[in-house]
């Protein structure tokens, strides 16, 4: 090899090596995750590979509760939370610029996964009988506060005449047996897990906000979103494979789930929706019923909340 093509090969082994010590590795994305149907798709992607398909780094943090993952998001030591609308609206609303990148899970009056539940020994048989009573919730300002005050006022009852309690879901089982609450409103698997021990469907109060609708979701805070729009992109891509992956494999996803939340599923449980995509549609019935019970001064369009380009 002559001196002057051995300097030009050199050269080229050079610009190659360079460029790969230059290229930036993938961002790494904390992301949380809640151990319970309707906020366990991160794990989902995770386990399963849908974010390394994707060309994606993450890091799934199990988060404690709602409240706890949004401080996470706003201050910093969460790059992605896993929030329910809500909670979400009511912060944008608020001056905290979230914003949702990807669906969690969806309510369907089809496949019911919520349910407002009594013991059956309970004297309460309807509304009016809980005037003056106390509802378990799994988070005040929260879809769930939202549906119980809808589905009573739909059913003649002023929802101020009715207390509500925040509980985790594992707490509204003994909350009911030793009387610190009258009625629980539990997500799936809570909800069978209390069917199959000493509790009865009361009501469907989710089913008066709409009969399909986003429970909650992925968000992100728009500066983030501003700042890295592949990565959102990326990882909106994500979670569309993973929950269409989800809603085909629910042996699957009970095995995950169990082994996340460290609770088996029981073989009846109805299991969550998982959209594929974050929509206005699937999103402003909740702010609507949200604005008209109290927790949201006003409506506003969801596609305030929604990270541009997400949603196809």
């Amino acid at each position: 090899m002559s001196a002057v093509r051995y300097l030009l090969v050199a050269c080229a082994l050079l610009v190659v090596i360079g460029s790969g010590a230059n290229a930036q590795a993938p961002l790494h994305l904390r992301v949380a995750g809640i151990p319970v149907d309707v906020g366990a798709l991160s794990y989902y992607a995770d386990q399963e590979g849908f974010f390394k398909k994707h060309g994606l780094d993450v890091e799934v943090i199990t988060g404690q509760n709602g409240a706890a993952v949004a401080a996470a998001v706003a201050g910093g030591s969460l790059e992605i939370g896993d929030g329910n609308t809500t909670s979400v609206a009511l912060a944008h609303q608020g001056g905290i610029p979230f914003v949702f990148i990807a669906p969690s899970g969806a309510y369907s009056s089809k496949a019911p996964t919520s349910a407002l539940v009594v013991l059956k020994t309970s004297p309460v048989k309807s509304a009016k009988d809980l005037v003056g009573k106390v509802i378990g919730i799994a988070g005040l300002k929260s879809v769930g506060e939202v549906a119980a005050r809808a589905w009573l006022e739909k059913n003649g009852v002023p929802s101020d005449n009715v207390k509500y309690l925040e509980l985790s879901y594992s707490q509204m089982g003994p909350g009911l047996e030793s009387g610190r609450i009258d009625a629980a409103l539990a997500e799936e698997p809570a909800v069978t897990a209390l069917l199959n021990s000493d509790a009865r469907v009361l009501a469907r109060p989710y089913d008066i906000i709409a009969s399909e609708f986003l429970e909650g979701g992925f968000f992100a805070s728009a500066d983030f979103v501003k700042a890295h729009p592949d990565v959102i992109k990326q990882f909106a891509d994500a979670m569309a494979d993973a929950a269409t992956w989800a809603n085909a494999h629910h042996a699957e996803t009970a095995a995950i789930l169990t082994q996340v939340g460290k609770t088996a599923l029981a073989p009846n449980v109805v299991r969550i929706t998982y959209p594929p995509r974050v929509t206005a549609a699937l999103i402003q019935p909740l702010l609507d019923a949200s604005a008209k019970y109290g927790l949201l001064k006003s409506t506003y369009p969801a596609s305030d909340i929604i990270a541009p380009g997400v949603d196809h």
